[in-house]
């Protein structure tokens, strides 16, 4: 499995709004559970919506994942969260949430994803957008399986 950082599993952030659609959330579950089959580390901004369909997608296959937790309570995350990080920044903890990723699949989103957007294409991180915003520098997919089938291409390429 490609990663950028030795023997590690590829960690990839999947964000996106802390309410959405049906149809987001059903993206995002299908996203986090192909990841999990892929054997990649699920971050999440640790909240609702997206950030729920995504970890429940993981666990779904036996996934592990991670929620950078804008408040002061590791009682914030969603059920599905296995290590809730604390951090007490807000909104800033987005920054937190890209860093610790090897790449992003955006799902939908709202302006707070597109904050994450666009401070990990500043930070030279890869982008994948899904049923999301379109801005130059991300790449775009259809599907779920396209999205992960993406962003796993882009880390080797950078490896």
């Amino acid at each position: 499995m490609p990663s950028t950082r030795g023997n590690t599993r590829p960690r990839i952030a999947v964000i996106g709004g802390g309410t959405c659609t049906d149809d987001q959330a059903e993206l995002a579950r299908d996203v986090g559970a192909e990841l999990a089959r892929r054997d990649c580390v699920i971050i999440t901004g640790g909240l609702g919506g997206v950030m729920a369909a995504a970890c429940a997608g993981a666990k779904s296959a036996a996934g592990l994942t991670v929620g950078i937790l804008p408040g002061f309570s590791a009682q914030e995350a969603n059920e599905h969260v296995d290590l809730p990080i604390v951090t007490g920044l807000s909104h800033a903890r987005n920054a937190l949430v890209v860093r610790s990723a090897d790449a992003v699949i955006a799902v939908g989103g709202q302006y707070g994803t597109l904050s994450e957007i666009a401070l990990s294409l500043a930070m030279g991180i890869p982008v994948v957008g899904l049923a999301s915003w379109e801005i130059d520098g991300m790449k775009q997919a259809e599907t779920a399986g396209q999205a992960v089938e993406i962003v796993l291409r882009l880390i080797a390429e950078r490896s």
